[in-house]
């Protein structure tokens, strides 16, 4: 039985998360962004977002996405579903293949959360 990770929803889908510089993180937020965050805490997995996120035309088919990585197909596809089970991407199956697509609004929210603005250092 695997995992669950929790994906980005509720208030975070209306646009940006308030920064953490800015103020705390309520818990809830906290769980959910975590699971993004953990996510990409793979390099395979951080790579196979990048490569997604930078293929011309904005999607994939997984056909074009195995070559390149030193791991089998059915461990590539594992990584695509952690991707998917976060909220990161998106996809659709054509015949035999399934294509592959970022989610913009997880990516923008994750970015906003990270943004640090005009912070003046302690110390």
């Amino acid at each position: 039985m695997s995992k669950q990770l929790p994906v980005l929803t509720g208030a975070e889908d209306t646009g940006c998360c308030t920064p953490l510089a800015q103020e705390p993180i309520p818990a809830t937020d906290a769980v959910n962004a975590a699971g993004a965050f953990k996510a990409l805490g793979d390099p395979t997995r951080l790579q196979l977002l990048s490569r997604i996120a930078s293929h011309a035309g904005g999607e994939v088919c997984v056909c074009e996405l195995t070559p390149g990585f030193e791991v089998s197909g059915p461990t590539i596809s594992h990584h695509l579903k952690v991707l998917r089970q976060a909220g990161l991407i998106d996809c659709e199956r054509r015949g035999t293949w399934v294509y592959y697509w970022i989610v913009p609004s997880t990516l923008a929210r994750l970015a906003g959360l990270l943004q640090v603005g005009s912070v003046t250092p302690v110390g």
